[in-house]
């Protein structure tokens, strides 16, 4: 991966983090406040729903910065990235939950059942997106399988007298 591809992931990763805080900051206290005829839970659920799904957001951010990390340096194939990569699977699924969670908060109430269903669908499609970086994780397994196979014998070789 090119420097310049790094770099400008990196813009979009700081962007997005910034722009998760200014959610978490200034939108989420406004949405309390336009929420205000709602019943007390109904806002604390849809409340907390919306910041757990920001933060869900902010881990997957910070372990990709942190796997890209790993790729400038050359070290991303190595046991170590897989602590990142679990870490984001796990965001994802529960980013998944969150949507999922929402749909059901919403599903009894004066809502069109079509954006519940919709809600529930995204879920659907972030559970997809985990099971795609499963899908990579193994790949990512057999990439440093093969690295160390290659590095043994390359030793071997090195050690053989031709």
């Amino acid at each position: 991966m090119s420097k310049a591809t790094i770099i400008v992931l990196r813009v979009v990763i700081a962007i997005a983090l910034l722009g998760s805080v200014v959610v978490q900051a200034l939108i989420v206290p406004l949405l309390w406040l336009d929420l205000g005829a709602e019943e007390l839970w109904g806002r604390i659920a849809l409340v907390s729903l919306v910041v757990l799904g920001v933060a869900t957001l902010q881990v997957f951010g910070v372990c990709v910065w942190m796997l890209l990390t790993k790729v400038r340096r050359g070290s991303i194939f190595s046991e170590s990235s897989f602590r990142y990569v679990n870490v984001i699977i796990g965001a994802i699924l529960a980013a998944a939950a969150l949507t999922w969670i929402l749909a059901a908060l919403l599903a009894p109430g004066s809502t069109a059942p079509g954006l519940v269903a919709l809600i529930g669908g995204a879920g659907v499609v972030l559970a997809g997106m985990a099971l795609l970086v499963v899908v990579m994780k193994t790949l990512l397994r057999q990439a440093i399988d093969r690295e160390a196979e290659a590095r043994s014998l390359r030793s071997e070789l090195d050690n053989e007298v031709i």
